[in-house]
């Protein structure tokens, strides 16, 4: 008799067990948030006046902060944010190639992720979605006689791979790279007509490490 009871109350315990768990997933907080630092690698396309001029982007390293919220424990989405950021803009004048100024960019990306969560405190992601760049600053050439505007904005497409790598349950290390699809026209105005019209496609690639929390 005291088997069967027994028998009973593990076979009550085991169905509770899926609630149980589902209880528990449901009190895990969603939200997850790190800090990068971040190399911008630019590609730097040209054609037109920007292949003329050989006008280039700089490479930087520039500070990024993103916010991920988790539907299930495989797919989140990521909002990646930083501030407006100087970009050094360099082009062949007279003997060779010089700083002619600075634009600033804004390029805030939005991402669709899917999270690997078989490996333990190793957790890989890969994602993709769009990023919007805003640039300011657009006509900062004075070694061009500030003959030289870019465009407002740019809209492309970004992808993402990286990994989490969990101390504990909220801390963790981050790597991740990230590659967009960015641009703008270089045109010339009154100040200078003649540097004609061309257009820089920046792509970037972006490798990055930082710091995890997990609420």
């Amino acid at each position: 008799m005291r088997i069967k009871t027994l028998v009973a109350a593990m076979a009550a315990v085991a169905s509770l067990a899926p609630i149980a768990a589902q209880a528990q997933a449901a009190e895990e907080n969603p939200w997850m948030v790190r800090v990068r630092a971040v190399d911008v690698l630019y590609q730097n396309g040209q054609s037109g006046n920007a292949q003329t001029y050989n006008i280039k982007a700089q490479n930087q390293w520039i500070p990024e902060f993103d916010v991920s919220y988790f539907f299930t424990k495989n797919i989140a989405t990521e909002l990646v944010l930083t501030w407006p950021q100087q970009v050094n803009i360099n082009a062949n004048i007279g003997a060779g190639q010089q700083n002619v100024g600075k634009v600033t960019a804004l390029p805030p990306s939005l991402l669709l992720q899917y999270h690997f969560t078989d490996l333990g405190a190793l957790k890989p992601y890969v994602g993709a979605g769009v990023n919007y760049t805003i640039f300011g600053n657009k006509s900062n050439f004075p070694a061009l006689g500030n003959g030289l505007t870019v465009s407002n904005t740019s809209f492309g497409v970004v992808g993402q791979i990286g990994a989490d790598y969990m101390f504990d349950k909220n801390w963790g290390l981050n790597v991740d790279v990230k590659y967009a699809t960015m641009s703008t026209v270089t045109n010339a105005n009154s100040a200078a007509p003649s540097l004609g019209t061309g257009k820089l496609t920046l792509n970037p690639w972006m490798p990055a490490v930082g710091v995890t929390y997990k609420f």
